[in-house]
């Protein structure tokens, strides 16, 4: 039975992501721990250029070689399109406007996707043209039928909202000089305690790729940014000042992740600088990358 894959899954190199993938057995026994435990949405969190997309892409190659139908989503499928946040930016706060955030993701159509897949039901899935800034028209959507397995990646899937009391304190200049009064992140911080809950009940198990700190992101997100550009030369690329501006729009969120998903997440992976998978532990024990 031959799978059907997202057509947005690019399996091979990344840029954002170790060179060549990460390690066969590693994906191996990744994706023996998905079929282990039963899940029909295996979840994959890392904060921006941890190589979720890679890993995602790799379990499905694996998956596939086991003669199982699989599906890779990303929750950058389900942005909300571009008009949508630029009414979010003029009616809340002009921080809205830019795609990623909390409260920047339609989370009912990620839920009904996540639940058809589950069910086996045919489903048409979600792509979002982050060139255009807006998601492509349902006509060119990919169709996914009795999938066995969805991969479901993003960077900062299962992570909780912050207490409200956090938020007063800004973390990065972004945050004092263009949200000085705290509206833009209060309205994050409340659409991931109220909306984002649902779809996190969705995933039946998560594993957290967890860099060796948040400095790194910049970096990470930096050689992203060049191999687009590469890969696009008529793209418009940002600079290097204008990453270091757009990683602080994540900062807080993912600064929360690195508190708070390793004891959510079902194994979580350390990555060095170069992404090289470290120690692998669970919310039970530590393991090494042999155990899991």
């Amino acid at each position: 039975m031959s799978p059907r894959l997202h057509p947005s899954a690019a399996i091979g190199k990344s840029a954002a992501s170790p060179a060549a993938g990460f390690d066969a057995d590693f994906v191996t026994r990744v994706l023996d721990d998905a079929l282990a435990a039963g899940s029909r949405v295996y979840a994959i969190s890392g904060l921006q250029g941890s190589g979720k997309s890679t890993l995602a892409a790799q379990l499905a190659a694996a998956a596939q070689a086991r003669g199982l139908r699989s599906a890779v989503l990303s929750i950058d499928d389900f942005y909300l399109g571009r008009r949508e946040r630029q009414r979010l930016g003029r009616r809340v706060h002009p921080l809205l406007a830019t795609r990623g955030p909390p409260g920047t993701h339609e989370v009912a159509l990620a839920c009904e996707v996540l639940d058809r897949l589950r069910a086996g039901q045919p489903v048409r899935l979600p792509r979002f043209d982050k060139l255009a800034d807006t998601r492509l028209p349902p006509s060119r959507w990919g169709r996914a039928e009795a999938v066995d397995l969805t991969v479901f990646e993003g960077w900062f899937l299962a992570t909780p909202a912050q207490h409200a009391g956090a938020l007063a304190v800004p973390v990065n200049a972004l945050e004092r000089n263009e949200d000085p009064d705290g509206v833009w992140r209060d309205y994050c911080n409340r659409a991931l305690a109220e909306r984002y809950p649902a779809l996190w009940s969705r995933l039946d198990r998560v594993v957290f790729l967890r860099p060796p700190g948040f400095e790194i992101v910049v970096e990470w997100r930096w050689q992203q940014e060049q191999a687009l550009q590469a890969r696009n030369p008529r793209r418009r690329a940002m600079n290097r000042a204008q990453v270091e501006r757009f990683v602080q729009l994540f900062e807080r969120v993912s600064r929360q992740a690195l508190a708070r998903l390793a004891g959510i997440a079902d194994w979580t992976v350390d990555l060095d600088a170069r992404r090289r998978v470290g120690s692998v532990v669970s919310r039970q024990k530590v393991a090494s990358v042999q155990d899991l």
